[in-house]
């Protein structure tokens, strides 16, 4: 279904669709080359100002270059044949009139459960729009309505959307009704624990694959205020996200104030004093909520609870974090958010185990793999056929924290004595030489890319970490053809959409039986979240735009909307501060000043990775950014 909300399809005195804001392309892009048409009256026991409604209507849509078939008017003369009359139309349009009046034939008929199964393109007029909420704000209209103890503002609607909405802005905007200000008296007190939406006609909402975007200058009232939430010729999500911890990494406040430019209200949940945000992150929020401790589940749910209390819907619930995509899971779970992944599916993506089955779904190949709850014989009968070296790892863990790379019988004694406890909890899978490398990509609602890049790490970060090393790795100017082939599949086979990952994979350095040959790829994980780190701004730099930003459109619009400029190599380079250097912080900045595009302290956090201190640049050429490694990195 694709459903607009409406004032009038009509600028306030025109005689067709109008063209501003592209509705009459919206429409038109949604509606089959020839039409059959129900209009839905407001006013079921009049019949002169249905035929009225009808033939105005049907004269604009004419006027319009709109094609059809039939038009048919659903009133009290052929209420009975509702279902059938839905059934048979491409096109439901709910017309404007009296709210009650049409609010009680609509519930007469039950054409809200028909409407909900309907599978074609709704527009609501006015009224229409207004009884299409799942709860119907029907502000006074007619002299007395205001005063009158047993007029009901408050009515049970069609059930179509949760967005209230008040049309005719230019013409109530300063109406005065029984001797009061319609706006400042009625609708302002009532605006409180709710939210409306109002705007000029031309002005209209479209709902389609459960995402609403708003098009043209419109306000929101809540809470007693109003505020204008978007601007002429351009487009708005109106949608209500949560982020947990925002604030960390730092540079995840670029998701959020990204969501706010598309005009997604954003409501972020920490443990950190509002006061000690980023001020970037501040400002782009609309609410925020501090938990004691984000482990614990009760209070990150009660936050959650109370944004959706306030503000309506949750319509995304998100972290971009691996450490809490389970949780993230529960909670889209436990609010009915269908728009991530949800609990029944968070074992596949967070489980090494469980990841195996999808990659054969993919006919990726993968490392054997045992799990260690198989138990010691198991274990070392795996190890007798695949050989030295193995890999111990956590089944579900993050990033190389707790991995280990066992070279002997010996290795391999010490670590079942020293993990005796929990075992279980590992996965033993055969060693692999080759370069790391990772597919990193946004994807839509329809597992499509929507963008691609692709990390290469030289030493893989289990090296970093466990040997205490510097870190060198950078991002392509281009995805290698073969890899986004490989990267595309492995999210077709694990079904995860509208989202972004971070895909780690082995080009192998020789032949190996069963898996591939030089240069294939074999999988490694996958992580169903941005890369770690500053990789996301490494990206920006590469590709010349703004990765937070394509996200976040795909979050409100489900397409990029943002391009790509110049293409570069770009490297990091972090040193540790336990090690001295050949060149000093200074020599570094001096040399590198005009190719620098970062240079960071890593949070404590981090830096078992991604070491102490970053310096990140882009080059033109893979041999100019290997001198600047070769320097950076040198030891004394």
């Amino acid at each position: 279904m694709t459903l607009f909300l409406t004032g009038s399809p009509t600028r306030y005195g025109e005689d067709r669709f109008t063209k501003e804001n592209g509705f009459l392309d919206n429409v038109k892009a949604v509606l089959p080359p020839v039409s059959r048409i129900l209009m839905v009256s407001a006013a079921p026991d009049d019949p002169g100002f249905t035929k009225y409604v009808r033939e105005s209507m049907t004269e604009c849509i004419d006027k319009s270059g709109i094609r059809h078939s039939s038009v048919t008017m659903l009133d009290r003369s052929n209420a009975a044949d509702v279902e059938r009359l839905v059934g048979e139309s491409d096109w439901v349009i709910l017309c404007g009139g009296h709210v009650p009046t049409q609010n009680a034939f609509i519930r007469e008929i039950g054409l809200g459960a028909i409407l909900r199964r309907y599978d074609g393109v709704i527009m609501g007029c006015s009224a229409g729009s207004m009884n299409c909420a799942d709860r119907v704000y029907s502000h006074p209209e007619h002299p007395g309505e205001s005063i009158d103890p047993l007029y009901r503002r408050w009515l049970p609607g069609l059930g179509l959307t949760n967005i209230r909405l008040i049309p005719h802005l230019e013409q109530v905007r300063n109406y005065w009704i029984d001797g009061r200000r319609l706006f400042e008296d009625v609708v302002f007190p009532d605006s409180h624990g709710d939210r409306f939406i109002t705007f000029r006609d031309g002005g209209y909402i479209m709902i389609k694959d459960g995402r609403a975007t708003l098009f043209g200058e419109a306000w929101e009232i809540s809470g007693g205020t109003m505020r204008r939430i978007s601007e002429e010729n351009k487009t708005s999500a109106l949608m209500n996200a949560v982020f947990i911890s925002p604030h960390f990494p730092e540079t995840y406040w670029h998701f959020t104030a990204s969501l706010k430019a598309n005009g997604v209200s954003v409501f972020g949940i920490a443990d950190t004093p509002y006061e000690n945000l980023p001020q970037e992150l501040r400002t782009s929020l609309t609410g925020y909520y501090k938990v004691n401790d984000l482990e614990n589940y009760d209070e990150v749910y009660r936050a959650v609870a109370w944004f959706a209390h306030k503000y309506g819907k949750i319509d995304w619930i998100e972290s971009n974090n691996e450490y809490w995509l389970e949780q993230d899971a529960r909670l889209r779970t436990d609010f009915n958010v269908t728009t991530g992944i949800r609990l029944d599916h968070i074992a596949a993506i967070k489980n090494k185990s469980e990841m195996k089955k999808y990659y054969a779904l993919g006919g990726i190949p993968t490392a054997r793999q045992i799990k260690g709850s198989e138990g010691e014989k198991a274990i070392r009968a795996f190890v007798a056929k695949t050989g030295w070296p193995v890999i111990a790892k956590p089944d579900n863990g993050v990033g190389a924290e707790g991995t280990f790379k066992l070279s002997s019988e010996a290795e391999l004694d010490a670590w079942l004595r020293d993990h005796e406890h929990n075992v279980g909890a590992f996965v033993i899978e055969e060693f692999i030489t080759g370069l790391l490398m990772s597919y990193d990509a946004v994807y839509n609602s329809a597992s499509e890319p929507i963008f691609e890049s692709n990390g290469v790490y030289p030493t893989p970060i289990m090296n970093v970490v466990n040997e205490n090393l510097d870190v060198c790795y950078y991002v392509e100017k281009k995805c290698p053809k073969a890899l986004a082939e490989i990267g595309r599949r492995t999210v077709k086979a694990f079904g995860i959409k509208s989202r972004f990952v971070h895909l780690e994979f082995f080009r192998l350095d020789r032949d190996r039986e069963g898996l591939g040959k030089k240069g294939d790829y074999v999988g490694l994980e996958v992580n169903m979240r941005p890369a770690g780190g500053f990789t996301p701004d490494m990206m920006n730099f590469a590709h010349s735009t703004d990765v937070y930003q394509i996200w976040a459109d795909m979050v409100a619009f489900d397409e990029r909307r943002k391009g790509e400029g110049e293409q570069y190599y770009c490297g990091y380079a972090g040193r540790r501060d336990e090690h001295s250097y050949a060149h000093s912080h200074e020599d570094v900045m001096e040399r590198y000043s005009g190719v620098l595009t970062m240079v960071r302290r890593m949070p404590d956090a981090l830096a078992g990775a991604l070491c102490n201190q970053a310096y990140i640049g882009r080059f033109s050429t893979k041999a100019e950014m290997q001198e600047f490694f070769d320097f950076t990195v040198a030891r004394k």
